[in-house]
Formats: structure tokens, sequence, C-alpha cells
């Protein structure tokens, strides 16, 4: 007679430290694992798609970032997108200028905006809420200044022309070839966001979230946690901006606005702040809807309201970003992730109801 577990007990400790203990978790590692060989493969024909996969790799690299600093440590940023900038910067100034490779590049790109993020970090001892976002949000307007106007090295408003990455004599120039780059390395970083949320310094960073007070009565100390949110948060972003700018082999400060902060903290919001899927979930999901509404809603309503098809396409896609934010917040502010607990422990239980 089958029995179905209604939980999963680990008999020792080392059981309990694994990351994957069960054969369902195994056998979804190695399905995701063969997805990410295969994928590419079977879409090879369809650049647009590729290009579209290999954002959401990058962009879940990025938000797996705001999450540490967001969702585990509690610490807002609204200037995201401009530590994005630095390391897609840092990356094309030494591949394009230095000569140096993407591979020595990338890592580079990482340390240089963690080393950023350690600056304007600096605030977070003293000040949160509402007035830490006003600093993240300075820190958003006076990296796009410094870029824009410091031209000799950046390109200024002109941008910067970045190399594909070369391994081999193999040159990853197409969405298809660089996928194989975005996509392990995404799988990379959420091992290493997984293990940063189990260590000691991801405990940290929760009880500083839930309440900072009685943490450093606890004996944590606030300044280095802190500090330490937002160096690892910019260092995933930075190598989120380095393949960006190497995927899109151009570019500028208008692919780093604030408004692209905006969108990261709008999908983190629907994804789930604070687990690991949550980037995954908000990503894929309003990445794809904004491509649904460009392809198809705005179709449909400029064929309705053909006065408004200049417009209609451009616009759509923001409008239904917002929409779905809106949304979220009000039926559903834990995010996807929440809803996909329910699933799973419903699935686990049946036909129990506890």
């Amino acid at each position: 007679m089958y029995e179905k577990p209604c939980g999963n007990f680990s008999e020792n400790y080392d059981k309990d430290f694994n990351i994957i203990n069960t054969k369902g978790q195994w056998a979804s590692l190695i399905g995701a694992v063969l997805m990410a060989l295969i994928l590419p493969q079977i879409l090879a024909h369809s650049r647009a798609t590729l290009m579209f996969i290999n954002i959401v790799a990058i962009w879940i690299i990025a938000l797996h970032g705001l999450n540490i600093l967001i969702g585990y440590c509690g610490q807002i940023s609204i200037g995201h997108a401009a530590f994005m900038a630095i390391g897609a910067y840092t990356s094309a100034i030494l591949c394009e200028k230095v000569g140096l490779s993407f591979w020595i590049a990338l890592p580079c790109a990482g340390v240089m905006t963690a080393l950023v993020g350690l600056l304007f970090g600096l605030p977070s001892v003293k000040i949160k809420g509402f007035y830490l976002a006003m600093s993240t949000l300075a820190a958003q307007f006076i990296i796009t200044f410094v870029i824009k106007f410091w031209s000799s090295l950046t390109g200024g408003t002109d941008g910067l022309p970045v190399p594909a990455p070369v391994l081999f004599g193999l040159e990853f120039d197409t969405p298809f070839r660089f996928a194989y780059i975005s996509i392990p390395t995404c799988f990379i970083m959420t091992f290493f966001a997984v293990n940063i949320g189990r260590s000691a310094t991801g405990k940290a960073f929760i009880s500083v979230r839930d309440n900072d007070l009685a943490a450093e009565v606890m004996g944590v100390n606030l300044f280095l946690t802190k500090l330490k949110a937002f160096v690892i948060a910019s260092f995933f972003v930075g190598i989120a901006g380095s393949l960006y700018a190497h995927v899109m082999t151009y570019i500028s400060m208008d692919s780093f606005s604030l408004d692209e902060s905006i969108w990261f903290l709008g999908m983190l919001i629907i994804g789930g702040m604070g687990h690991v899927t949550g980037p995954f979930f908000g990503a894929i999901f309003l990445l794809s809807l904004g491509e649904f509404a460009k392809l198809y809603l705005a179709t449909y309503l400029s064929s309705i309201i053909p006065t408004l098809a200049s417009s209609m396409t451009a616009s759509m896609a923001l409008i239904v970003y917002a929409l779905a934010i809106i949304l979220f917040l009000i039926f559903e502010p834990r995010g996807i992730n929440h809803r996909w607990e329910i699933l799973k422990n419903y699935y686990r239980l049946w036909p129990f109801r506890y």
C-alpha cells in the first residue's frame, strides 16, 4: 500500500544542512539543468525568444541581490538600476578600453559594484525606512551624473560599445550562444543566494529585518551586518550588469534609469520578498506580462482605437506593469511565492485538511 509522506524530517545534523534532501528535489534540480541545456537548442531559430530568456536570467541575478538587501535584511533601495550600471560600465571599460577578457571583467564588475555599494551603504547605519530610501535614491542620481559627465571614460550620453565574450576562440556574439553564459551564471548565483540565506550571516540579516534593536541586544553587529547586505547585494547586481552589457553589445545610461529601479522593486513584490524563488517568479511573470502586452494587447487595442496606435506599444507594457503591482499589493502582498507554498502544502498533505 502506497503511503504518502506528510513531511520531511532530518535524522541528523548533516542532513539538516543539505540544500537538497528528497528525491523530488533532486529530480527537479536535474530537470532544471537539463532544460537549461536543451532549451537554447529548441529555440535556436528564435532570436527574440532567446534574447528574452537571457534578459530574464540576468534580471533574476539582479533580483537575488535586491532580495538579500530588502527581503532578508529589510534595507530599502531605490537605486538598484544605478548599481547595475556600475557593473555594466566596469565590464565594458575593462574589455573595450583596457583589453581584458570578459572572464576577468565579470568578477571585477561585481567587486567594483560591491565597493560602490559599501560607500552608499554607510548611511544605512544611522537611517532606515523612508530616509534610507531617499539615500539610495540619491545614489541613483549621483551615479547617473558621474557616468554621463565622465565622458572620456564612459562615453557620456553616447554610451559604449561592448565586445562579445570569447572562450577558446568561440565568440558568444548571438543570444543562442550567450544563453550558455547567462543561464549557468544564474544557476551559480542562485546557489550562492540559497547558501547566504542559510548561513549565520543570512540569519543575522533576518534578525535585523525583524527587529534591529532585539538583534543588537542578542549580539548582532548592526553596522557590519547592514554593510554586508549592501556589499553582497551590490556584488550580485554588478554581475548582472556585466552580463547585461555583453548581451546587449552596447550600453548607455538610458538602460539604467530610475524607472528600472522601480520595476526591480515591483518584480520582487510580485515574486515574493525573503524567498529565493521570489526573483524567479517576479522576473518571469512581469517580463512575460510586458511582452504579452506589447505583442498582443497593444495590437488589439490599437485596432479598436487607431488614433492611439503610435504610442500604444511603448506605453502598454508600463501600464500593465503598474496594474499588476497594484493588484498584487491589494490581493496578494506576499507575492506569487506565497501561492506556490500553499499549493505545495496542499499537494503534500492531500487529502488531509491539516
